[in-house]
């Protein structure tokens, strides 16, 4: 799966002279905790967050008037404030390179390009909707949290031996073990018992970690 597949399209941006407040009314009108910042020439120049703009904000404990904190706030524009230095990352690349790249610099959000221009946006939360889908979330079934020895063929017996049962799997992830030499793999079953699955990862010679219906 590509960023392109599950960015959001048409972002919403702001210009350099955009001023705080109005920056800030933006993001609450349209829920989004990130503004990408576009010159004259539609070219990304930077980037604001909602904690940066909420920093730059005046006290609520000022003793300014609300006439005055709306004045100094309406002469604090986005270029004094944004991020210059931004982080980007191509339309086609792995969804999995989006996480990594967001996990390393500890970021919420990548500004999304192609061919040097902005198309998108990928953020934690689109992350979150993939996760909860890689995972079946929102699907009726048994999961099951096995633990099992590294090494070739594990996965392909476990599918075959549900598949003995002419049960459906809906999800399956392989996570890492206690070590080096162990995986978990979770998944999620429709059409089996929670003996008959229960028999299948005996017979495997794996650990049980956790089985339950869930949705």
């Amino acid at each position: 799966m590509l960023v392109k597949e599950r960015m959001s399209r048409h972002p919403i941006t702001i210009r350099p002279e955009t001023s705080l407040h109005d920056a800030l009314r933006i993001m609450r009108e349209e829920k989004v905790r990130r503004l990408p910042v576009l010159n004259r020439d539609n070219e990304l120049i930077g980037i604001v967050l909602e904690r940066d703009l909420l920093y730059a904000s005046p006290s609520p404990a000022t003793s300014l008037s609300v006439y005055e904190l709306n004045y100094l706030m309406s002469k604090i524009t986005i270029e004094s404030l944004m991020t210059r230095d931004v982080i980007t990352i191509a339309e086609d690349c792995p969804l999995e390179e989006a996480a990594r790249i967001m996990t390393d610099n500890q970021i919420g959000g990548l500004p999304v390009m192609r061919d040097g221009r902005l198309v998108g946006m990928i953020t934690e939360s689109d992350l979150f909707k993939v996760f909860l889908e890689l995972l079946g979330a929102r699907e009726w079934g048994l999961r099951v949290t096995i633990q099992v020895r590294e090494g070739r063929g594990v996965l392909a017996k476990l599918t075959q031996a549900i598949s003995a049962y002419d049960a459906d799997i809906v999800s399956l992830g392989t996570f890492w073990g206690d070590d080096p030499t162990s995986r978990q793999i979770a998944f999620k079953v429709q059409g089996i018992t929670r003996e008959q699955m229960m028999g299948i990862v005996e017979d495997l010679g794996a650990e049980l970690v956790d089985i339950r219906e869930t949705r």
